[in-house]
């Protein structure tokens, strides 16, 4: 696969920005009920300039007509997609919300980010905040052996594909999600069990170093692979190189885990939420 990057684009943080948060991976849904609530917590009470959501906010979007154009919080009868539009809703009416698709979401358009006061975010973003440049991603495009999705992502992400899947019915595109969630649960299967920890695949090096050499930017952030902790590596321009990986999010086994990224006076924090 190639790891040539792909256009850059570059956000710069307004003057005012003092902290920034990062999430990912969250995968919520109306099973996970736990999940959401640590999240709508959080989304109530976070005090930072700006949020940024690098990729499956949702286990599975499947357009943004599922989200009435006139929800409110007064709105009845509101389905679990609604109830987190309303939550976005209302922390883009206080702070910068950004979002950036993932493997799992990425139907969301435009009309839903414009309902909930967001910025839907390119894949890689470069993000210049406190003299520093760091780019964002969710991660996929960088799991180089994974060339069953990445042939699978060429496939879905084509504008003619997309406008197929949006023409059916909300029902149809319910049930293939669930068909496609499941046959991703298949395909993550490692030796046979089910990789609830992390993904059998694993960011290339290569390519992230490429990735950040491209965008003059010294520390990636992304999530995808399930696998938090922070990576450095010395390039051959002798260049220290910071790759972070996000946590996903999972409060509904016994094995919680919920974690928030913080960028604040020049540092970057993790910071477990519960």
């Amino acid at each position: 696969m190639n790891s040539t990057p792909p256009k850059l684009v570059e956000l710069i943080a307004p003057a005012n920005w003092e902290t920034v948060e990062f999430i990912s991976d969250l995968h919520l849904s109306e099973t996970q009920p736990k999940t959401f609530l640590a999240w709508q917590r959080y989304m109530e009470s976070t005090t930072a300039s700006a949020v940024f959501i690098l990729g499956d906010l949702f286990e599975a979007w499947i357009g943004d007509d599922v989200v009435r154009s006139d929800i409110s919080a007064q709105s009845t009868d509101i389905n679990f997609e609604e109830q987190c539009a309303l939550i976005l809703q209302a922390v883009g009416q206080r702070l910068d919300l950004y979002v950036m698709h993932g493997n799992r979401d990425f139907l969301i358009g435009h009309r839903l980010m414009l309902l909930c006061n967001a910025t839907l975010l390119s894949d890689p973003t470069v993000l210049l905040f406190q003299g520093q440049r760091t780019l964002l991603s969710h991660g996929d495009q960088l799991c180089l052996t994974d060339t069953q999705y990445l042939n699978y992502r060429q496939v879905v992400r084509r504008p003619e594909w997309i406008d197929e899947q949006l023409s059916k019915p909300i029902e149809v595109r319910r049930e293939l999600a669930r068909h496609m969630r499941l046959q991703s649960e298949q395909h993550h299967l490692i030796d046979g069990v089910a990789a609830h920890n992390s993904y059998q695949f694993d960011v290339d090096e290569s390519a992230a170093a490429a990735w950040l050499i491209a965008a003059q930017a010294k520390t990636l952030i992304h999530g995808h692979t399930h696998r938090p902790q922070n990576h450095t590596a010395l390039t051959h321009q002798k260049t220290n190189l910071l790759r972070i990986v996000l946590s996903d999010w999972d409060m509904d086994k016994p094995c919680k885990k919920a974690e928030i990224l913080r960028w604040q006076n020049q540092e970057f924090k993790r910071i477990a939420w519960q």
